[in-house]
Formats: structure tokens, C-alpha cells, sequence
């Protein structure tokens, strides 16, 4: 199965010290998810959501179990190794954008790029043909503080896209957006999935991206508690 499968996890745990006390926040999570889905995990704050992007991007290592992304268990990866996975395989949107406020829209998208040593021409076309797959060629010269937050969003979308990634991680991509910019995110992201098959995996509280989702896990207290599949 890990052929047809970008990601596997086999009884996943996760603690974290606070004081004293180890929290658990992961107990024996078991997951798989296809290549192409496009795979909503909801729950409340502290039902191990973003732990679990954590451990699948690559950021943070299980205390027991086994993860695989890409076909690779990077479970004992040293740092390195682990950085060139998220590099090569991974991209990343966030709740807060997270982009660098004194680059402009195209200097942002082109960043990671550059820190993995693509040419200047290739840089310059992935970019600026992303910025134009999600309607922001206009606003390439723009800076974050000169966007609306839907407009942020979708740059970071770009930046995620432009390293042509197998897998994007969200954690509440559309949190910070009112109702209508949230719901023009989703139809993007959906087209993205239906386009290009890169597989999306979303934390979210977000009733309107959970009723989207095809796939939908639900969490409660680091566990897997129930899954839906849309009909």
C-alpha cells in the first residue's frame, strides 16, 4: 500500500513535557491517505490536530510508532535529511500566512526556491505563474501589508505550489478570512487538487471545509475518533 500512499502512520504517539508532566498529545494514531486526497482532520483546539501536521511535515519526530511520507520512513531521519524532505516534498499553509513582510507577492513565492538553489530564470517563471494560477499576477509587486487577507492566503497558496510539492499540509487555512473570501479559498485549493493531484491535508475547525472534503477524520484528545466519507 505505501506505493499508492503519501502518507502512512502505524501507532503514532506524542508527548510533550509541561512542568513536570508529560501531556499526551497523540496516542496510537494509525493513518494512511492516498495520493491525490484532498483530506480534512477536525476537531476542537487540543485534539492533536496540528501535532499530527507536525510529525507529517517533517518538524517534529513520533516518541513511538512510524512515520512515512512519500514512501520514506522518516521517523529516524537526522535533521538534514528530515529538512530535505519537507523541501522536496512538502509544502506549507498557514493560519497566520506567514509571510515575510518587507519581500513583495513574487519575492515571497520565489523565496523557497531560492533557498534550494533553482536557477534565477526557472525562479522567476514558477513564481510568476503561480501568482497567476491564484489571480494575483497584478499584485506581484505588492507587499503583505498591501493585501487583503484572502490575497495573503493565496500567495502563500502560490509559495506552497511554486516547489511543485507531493503533499500540502494546511493547519486553519481559512480561520483568519470571513465566510465568502474563506469559501473563494476552498474552490481554489479544490481546483489545485483537481488539477495538479497534489494531495492536501487540512487541520480545521472550519464547518464549510469540512462539508467539502471528501474525506474527513475526526479527533478527540490525540486519538482518531471517527472517520466520514462524503457519498
Amino acid at each position: 500500500m505505501e506505493a499508492q500512499s503519501v502518507i502512512r502512520l502505524e501507532g503514532v504517539a506524542k508527548s510533550y513535557r509541561l512542568g513536570r508532566v508529560q501531556v499526551p498529545a497523540l496516542v496510537e494514531v494509525t493513518l494512511e491517505v492516498a495520493r491525490g486526497e484532498f483530506l480534512a482532520l477536525a476537531g476542537p483546539s487540543g485534539s492533536g490536530k496540528t501535532t499530527l501536521l507536525n510529525l507529517i511535515g517533517c518538524i517534529d519526530k513520533p516518541d513511538r510508532g512510524r512515520v512515512v511520507v512519500d514512501g520514506v520512513d522518516v521517523t529516524h531521519l537526522p535533521l538534514h535529511r528530515l529538512a530535505a524532505t519537507r523541501a522536496e516534498v512538502l509544502g506549507f499553509v498557514f493560519q497566520t500566512f506567514n509571510l515575510i513582510p518587507v519581500l513583495t507577492a513574487f519575492e515571497n513565492v520565489e523565496y523557497p526556491l531560492l533557498l534550494r538553489g533553482v536557477g534565477r530564470r526557472e525562479r522567476r517563471q514558477r513564481a510568476l505563474r503561480w501568482l497567476e494560477q491564484v489571480g494575483l499576477a497584478a499584485q506581484a509587486r505588492q507587499r503583505p501589508d498591501q493585501l487583503s487577507g484572502g490575497q495573503r492566503q493565496r500567495v502563500a497558496i502560490a509559495r506552497a505550489m511554486a516547489g511543485d510539492p507531493k503533499l500540502v499540509l494546511a493547519d486553519e487555512p481559512t480561520a483568519n478570512l470571513d465566510s465568502d473570501t474563506a469559501a473563494n479559498i476552498l474552490d481554489l485549493l479544490q481546483c489545485l487538487n483537481a488539477e495538479t493531484r497534489t494531495t492536501f491535508v487540512f487541520a480545521t475547525h472550519d464547518a464549510a471545509l469540512i462539508a467539502r472534503a471528501p474525506r474527513c477524520i475526526r479527533m478527540r484528545d490525540g486519538a482518531l475518533v471517527r472517520e466520514a466519507i462524503a457519498a
